[in-house]
């Protein structure tokens, strides 16, 4: 079935299509309007990152339109595949001489007119194979523990393989939103309280592990006593959301991007956004990203009363991803949370981010298409149905 065919049978869901647009487009002004000035002394023009931002709209565009022509069923079918490719990612970026570092991270695979960080993609893949190993095991993991442990081992060794790059915030990302697919797939909170107190140890094994974290952490308990170090990027953030006040200084005038504040059109744009739109601008951004993710798991709920179980868990994978991510990245900006050095998903730059993003929302329209064409059942009423002649 093809993309305009499809959409002639039945319009695309409009609150989720609606929604991405308005993210895309907000992406497209707020980083053209971010990095002027940064563009201008590294690349000799104001447009340069503008325009390349736009370029990879265009390619993430394309790869969002091939996810929704794809049955989701075809992405059950290679859920195994996609977890041996997603390790294969990981273990291959961390081979010397093909891994790209960058700022002391080894994150990117290096092809020469495009570099691929395989953490985003593994995002994706991850969710498409919890969702398959929910659908196969789905009594055995509700009903048992070991059934309950086994994906997260799994997942488990990805992290151990994020860790060494080190993307500790994908980490946290795959993580949460693996255990909130198998806890909306009807596994008991339980089972998740042993899992609570070992993350909270884990977490704590790695800050001793790697003091850069824990020296990062101080400096997000009291940034405005490490203004000059460690706590510079979150003071020159929480000065622009000063600076922005309830309405902003307008599109484009804001100072922090003149330097001030690091990664202005990448993990930090929302700062930007807040400081030239105001709370008000980033309060509606906050509904538009709210509103995509209730409408995903709405999705999911419809998808798995109409016995589609597939469809239903892979659509929660996608608001959890989107959600978090992006409340991950907003509550980094307002100081709620530690840096962790990820995008606000397709609106920063980033074309990774971007690329996966839009095969996300791809992935939930399609869902939310191929949930409607199923007829609903008629509700029987009590004494059963009629008997036939």
């Amino acid at each position: 079935m093809t993309l305009p065919a499809l959409a002639a049978d039945y319009p695309l869901d409009r609150l989720v299509s609606a929604s991405a647009v308005l993210l895309l487009l907000c992406g497209l002004i707020m980083v053209g309007s971010a990095s002027t000035e940064v563009s201008d002394r590294i690349y000799g023009t104001p447009f340069h990152l503008a325009i390349k931002h736009g370029a990879y709209v265009f390619l993430s565009l394309g790869a969002g339109a091939f996810a929704l022509m794809l049955p989701t069923r075809s992405w059950q079918k290679i859920d195994w595949l996609l977890l041996l490719l997603s390790f294969a990612l990981l273990i291959v970026v961390l081979i010397p001489g093909i891994g790209h570092t960058v700022n002391g991270s080894t994150r990117w695979i290096s092809l020469g007119f495009f570099t691929i960080q395989g953490s985003e993609f593994v995002k994706l893949f991850s969710i498409v194979y919890i969702a398959g190993y929910l659908v196969r095991r789905k009594d055995d993991v509700q009903a048992t523990l070991t059934g309950f442990i086994k994906p997260l081992m799994l997942i488990g060794l990805m992290v151990l393989l994020l860790l060494e790059q080190p993307d500790f915030g994908a980490s946290v990302v795959i993580m949460a939103a693996v255990m909130g697919m198998i806890f909306l797939a009807g596994v008991p909170f339980a089972h998740f309280l042993p899992l609570i107190t070992g993350f909270v140890a884990v977490t704590f094994v790695i800050a001793r592990w790697q003091p850069y974290r824990l020296e990062r952490f101080t400096s997000f308990a009291d940034p405005w006593a490490h203004q000059f170090d460690g706590g510079y990027q979150l003071t020159q953030a929480l000065i622009a959301f000063g600076r922005g006040e309830w309405f902003g200084l307008g599109l484009g005038n804001s100072i922090q991007k003149l330097f001030f504040l690091p990664e202005a059109h990448t993990d930090f744009l929302f700062s930007i956004l807040a400081e030239e739109l105001g709370v008000f601008g980033a309060g509606l951004l906050i509904i538009v990203f709210f509103a995509m993710v209730i409408r995903a798991l709405v999705i999911g709920r419809r998808a798995q009363i109409a016995n589609m179980d597939f469809h239903g868990y892979l659509a929660y994978g996608i608001g959890l991803i989107l959600g978090i991510q992006a409340a991950i990245n907003i509550g980094v900006n307002i100081g709620l949370l530690p840096t962790k050095g990820l995008t606000l998903p397709l609106v920063s730059f980033g074309g990774n981010s971007l690329i996966v993003s839009c095969m996300l929302v791809g992935m939930l329209l399609r869902i939310e298409y191929e949930t409607r064409q199923i007829p609903e059942q008629p509700v029987q009423k009590k004494g059963g149905a009629k008997r036939g002649r």
